[in-house]
């Protein structure tokens, strides 16, 4: 870290410097030939000075369409970087090489949570050089998920999902925060995150799927997210109406994810996460047209992390195969 801005972690990290000082730069050159001009005329004309006031001008048209013109071509390409670089960041991003991390924002710490089953508090580990998308909510208030030497931050909003991703450049120990004020406790909300190369990440999911070095040990088999989402699915009753044929009556889930389905005000809607939390939650802002079952709601019966579970279960059922065989290459990597 230097005296005027921290390490250079991401690969944001750098364009995000350049679009700040850029923005500096303007606002010290515009300061200079607005004030100087202006501190020269309160000094000429102040008041009591003998300096001729006669013959003012109160319009100038070529002096007005250069303060316009020129501000506006040097301020025009500023605008299309900082739009593409802000497109670049909050873009959804896919691929076999993308680490997915369910972060869940409570008063007062981060719960997140590895495809493979680790969960950490107030803590995340991630290789180098690998893109590493967080899918985010929060369970009650308004929080910002913030790591300053990514030059990333996200507001994490109650209900619903909101994505960021990045790809750390470099190994080492970086501060976690939360960049949004969320009640008493705000200044303790915070955290690391562990930027480990790819052969010391692998270590660290194999240390911890048995609860060596996790912060939430545990003695029984490690699930997977999606596994964690079978359990549930299975725990909650949820496999009594949500079996793998579709009638009148029940809808099943099987190959539903992504898929475009018609409720029953009219509206055609994406199944996707912020879909599959609203039927958990609020099942009858969702009924599906042609299906008369009465789903009950789960809400106060299972929290943000449990719902993201259930989530990566569906998510894994594709072409009717069971989750065991579904589950795909950002679930299993």
């Amino acid at each position: 870290m230097n005296a005027f801005w921290p390490e250079q972690a991401s690969n944001f990290a750098s364009e995000v410097d350049y679009l700040y000082m850029i923005l500096i730069g303007l606002t010290v050159f515009f300061s200079i030939i607005v004030f100087v001009p202006i501190l020269i005329m309160v000094m000429k004309y102040r008041q009591g000075t003998k300096a001729d006031r006669t013959n003012v001008h109160h319009h100038n048209l070529k002096l007005e369409l250069t303060w316009t013109i020129i501000p506006l071509l040097m301020g025009l390409p500023v605008f299309w970087y900082g739009a593409d670089l802000f497109v670049d960041m909050y873009k959804p991003i896919e691929g076999g090489n993308v680490l997915t991390i369910d972060v869940v924002g409570k008063q007062w710490m981060w719960h997140l949570q590895h495809p493979t089953g680790q969960r950490e508090n107030n803590e995340l580990h991630i290789p180098v050089g690998r893109p590493v998308r967080l899918r985010m909510i929060s369970q009650d208030v308004l929080h910002a998920f913030y790591v300053p030497a990514f030059r990333v931050k996200k507001d994490v909003v109650p209900g619903s999902y909101h994505e960021i991703w990045f790809e750390a450049t470099k190994p080492g120990k970086y501060h976690l925060f939360c960049a949004e004020y969320c009640g008493t406790k705000h200044s303790e909300m915070n955290g690391y995150v562990t930027v480990l190369e790819p052969e010391e990440y692998e270590t660290w999911l194999e240390d911890t799927k048995w609860g060596t070095n996790n912060l939430i040990a545990t003695s029984a088999k490690p699930e997977t997210t999606a596994e964690a989402g079978e359990r549930l699915f299975v725990e909650t009753g949820c496999v009594n109406c949500h079996g793998p044929k579709e009638d009148g009556k029940f809808v099943s889930l099987y190959g539903i994810y992504g898929s475009d389905r018609r409720l029953e005000d009219g509206r055609i809607v994406e199944a996707d996460d912020d879909y599959i939390r609203m039927s958990i939650y609020q099942p009858d802002a969702m009924k599906v047209a042609g299906h008369d079952a009465d789903m009950p709601s789960f809400k106060g019966q299972l929290d943000e992390q449990q719902v993201m579970q259930l989530i990566a279960y569906i998510r894994s059922l594709k072409n009717g195969r069971p989750v065991a065989a579904a589950v795909t290459s950002e679930e299993s990597r």
